[in-house]
């Protein structure tokens, strides 16, 4: 049946186009708009020049880095602990208390933010500088600020820090800290002075010789932000070959950058005009990136005080977490720290279904499960009649054979007799393949949640399924662990098929075989090789995905074998997972390719 057979070939080639891509097609993202021209006077200054310290066959420990950098204040909350560098009031060493490098618990926690001297610099400040023409010390960088309240940076003790310019200004800065992850920099600025001084704050994050990362079309790393409403981001390879800043005018918004898992983003007040760039400065053994705002021009008469509040975040993108400070801060799109991608509304929405699952049940390789039975529900009826007609195709498989008997020497009288016949009879000669296109959405949603959300980090489900967003990690090269030996890493995920992508094949094969073999002999060698084709396609998927497909197909089955009898169609299961058909199908097609 040559209409089917095409389909089916189209399905089949889409699929594997779509599954392949993100191994044969690594590139860019596209930008969500064009770049703001750049205010005048723009005067943060740029990130400092590595100067051969850092690279990293000469760069320090970070325990040498921190105990050559001068004074600092111990932070330490439920979720990160570190120090402050009280030069420059830095936010240069954080670490992660929830997060491991590897599943083992006993394995280092994550560095998010480092000192300049590391192999990895990654860093925040805040400062002010002065308007052209204002020759007046301001605190940046460098500034010696003193501690003069509090010890430790807690969630329960702020700290407070002063610096005086001898020149009329007086700088005092409270920084506090939440139970998570979200930092709050309060500054006054009082003019003890006779004449009016205008300043302009300034906020940036740097980083210098980001850690290497596989570019992909389907995960953005690099710098990220909001500007006017909309996201603004860029990758490191933006930058190569001295490219100039990119520029943009907003109000409010926030900028900062981004890996897949971590982020450190600098806040501004959501009400307050400014000027932020995204740029990079080449030094001599690495690349220092830069994302940065200045706030528009703050006039402080004489004997009075300015006040400002800015915040810092740096940690791991919790969606909930997120949703939470867009909501009290009033920050805005804060969730798209997590690269939802360009189905933004259907990938989201399958996250919080997700979400919920596992919060009823404690894990989320059966929130999964109870998601797939979810989405299997609001499709039954879309389904339902789509069995009913596939049902009513095989009652009719005699007459149509006929047809085409009839009109075997006159192929487009063939066809149209065909098409005659299927109106009449009110039939769909495409439904069988709508049960999978339905489904493809819901898929690639759940691709996209399992690969950048970091709920799904180290989620494990039961068994040997200890992190549901990284593959199967049995093996069929070493009889799944039976073998004493580990499979290299270097060996392909396809030719190194786990249990659950083998369940999966055969779950695809059960309900290929489900109704008689068709008719066609090519379509009927495409619907048994398909499911080792997907077998082989999904061993390097992500094993939360493989088990939704898995269970998907359990369902799907029960659902057309309930739907088949109850129209009256014979069900030939047994006889047709006999293996000794598939063998005869391949040696007839090894047979006619000779």
């Amino acid at each position: 049946m040559n209409e089917n057979r095409n389909l089916l070939l189209a399905v089949i080639l889409s699929a594997a186009v779509l599954f392949g891509w993100q191994y044969f097609m690594p590139g860019q993202q596209p930008k969500t708009g064009p770049h703001a021209p750049a205010q005048t006077h723009r005067v943060v200054a740029a990130p400092s020049t590595p100067t051969g310290a850092v690279h990293a066959a000469s760069s320090m420990s970070m325990a040498q880095a921190l105990a050559t950098s001068g004074p600092r204040i111990v932070i330490d909350t439920p979720s990160v602990d570190g120090t402050l560098r009280l030069k420059g009031a830095r936010f240069d060493d954080l670490k992660l208390k929830h997060y491991h490098s590897t599943i083992d618990p006993k394995s280092p926690q994550i560095d998010l933010l480092a000192p300049e001297a590391t192999a990895h610099p990654y860093y925040s400040v805040f400062g002010w500088v002065a308007a052209p023409g204002q020759h007046i010390a301001t605190p940046g960088a460098d500034t010696p600020w003193k501690l003069v309240h509090g010890e430790r940076l807690t969630p329960q003790t702020p700290i407070t820090l002063s610096w005086n310019d001898g020149q009329g200004l007086v700088f005092t800065r409270t920084i506090s800290v939440d139970d998570n992850y979200m930092f709050t920099i309060r500054d006054r600025v009082t003019n003890t002075g006779n004449t009016p001084v205008t300043l302009f704050p300034y906020a940036y994050v740097a980083r210098e010789n980001p850690p290497e990362t596989k570019s992909s079309w389907y995960l953005h790393q690099g710098f990220i932000g909001v500007a006017d409403g909309s996201e603004k981001d860029a990758d490191y390879s933006d930058f190569k070959g001295g490219k100039p800043p990119q520029d943009y005018t907003s109000k409010g918004g926030w900028f900062g950058i981004t890996d897949k898992y971590w982020m450190a983003a600098v806040i501004p007040p959501q009400n307050v005009h400014l000027a932020a760039a995204y740029r990079a400065v080449a030094g001599a053994h690495s690349t220092a990136y830069q994302a940065d705002y200045r706030l528009s021009a703050q006039t402080i008469a004489p004997h009075e005080s300015l006040s400002l509040e800015q915040h810092l975040f740096a940690g791991a993108k919790v969606v909930q977490l997120l949703d939470h400070y867009a909501n009290k801060l009033g920050i805005t799109h804060f969730d798209l720290a997590v690269d939802w991608g360009w189905f933004w509304f259907f990938t989201k929405p399958i996250f919080f279904l997700l979400d919920t699952f596992y919060h009823w049940v404690g894990n989320f390789g059966v929130a999964i499960l109870l998601l797939t039975v979810t989405i299997k529900l609001a499709f039954f009826p879309l389904a339902n009649a789509s069995f009913k007609s596939m049902s009513k195709m095989k009652k009719l498989q005699p007459e149509m054979e006929r047809i085409r008997e009839r009109f075997a020497d006159d192929k487009q009288r063939q066809q149209q007799e065909l098409m005659e016949f299927y109106k009449r009879e009110k039939v769909n000669p495409v439904s069988g393949c709508l049960p999978m296109l339905i489904q493809m959405p819901v898929f690639f949603s759940l691709y996209k949640v399992l690969y950048v959300t970091i709920e799904m980090r180290h989620a494990p489900f039961f068994g040997w399924i200890h992190d549901l967003s990284a593959p199967d990690p049995t093996s069929i090269l070493n009889l799944f662990g039976l073998l004493p030996y580990h499979v290299p890493l270097w060996i392909p995920a396809f030719l190194s098929i786990g249990i659950w992508p083998i369940l999966m094949g055969f779950t695809q094969f059960l309900s290929t075989r489900l109704n008689p073999a068709p008719a066609d002999p090519i379509q009927a060698q495409m619907f048994t090789f398909m499911p080792i084709i997907f077998t082989f396609m999904m061993a390097g998927f992500p094993a939360g995905l493989v088990i939704y497909w898995t269970w998907n197909n359990l369902l799907t089955a029960m659902q057309q074998y309930v739907v088949m009898r109850r129209q009256g169609v014979e069900i030939h299961l047994v006889e047709n997972l006999k293996l000794r058909q598939m063998a005869g199908r391949l040696s007839a097609l090894i047979g006619r390719g000779g």
